[in-house]
């Protein structure tokens, strides 16, 4: 099984929240924009600068990016991601989760992508809109 990882999928595995995917690492080959590893690391940052993390595990949660690396095919923000993220979408979506989803639309054309993951329902309703089987979020009402 092919997947696109959202950020907020690896984030919640990152600091083992319990509502995690329990899905995790159960797929074939996992894809990402390049935006996981800027926004992740922002993360990091954010919760050691919040007290919320120390030392030890800043250094932890980086050792764990490093190694995310190594099994995440990252694609690159091309000018054609871009572009397609700059254009209208049928349900209201951010910036930065325009871009996710520009990758992996782009993602789809070149290859089978069997599942969109995220946490966040904004994005996932934007996702499945867009025709992608949506898990790690409710948004059914």
């Amino acid at each position: 099984m092919n997947v696109y990882l959202d950020t907020s999928v690896i984030l919640r595995v990152l600091f083992r929240d319990p509502h995690a995917l329990p899905e995790w690492g159960r797929w074939s080959q996992a894809s990402a924009s390049a935006l996981w590893e800027i926004e992740t690391r922002r993360t990091i940052d954010r919760a050691r600068l919040e007290g919320a993390l120390d030392d030890v595990l800043v250094a932890s949660a980086h050792d764990q990016v490093n190694l995310l690396r190594q099994h995440i095919l990252t694609v690159h923000v091309t000018d054609t991601i871009l572009e397609r993220a700059g254009d209208a979408f049928p349900t209201v979506i951010g910036t930065l989760d325009a871009i996710h989803l520009a990758t992996a639309i782009h993602l789809r054309n070149h290859m089978t992508l069997d599942c969109f993951l995220t946490h966040d329902r904004q994005l996932g309703t934007a996702a499945k809109a867009m025709g992608f089987t949506v898990d790690g979020v409710n948004i059914e009402r």
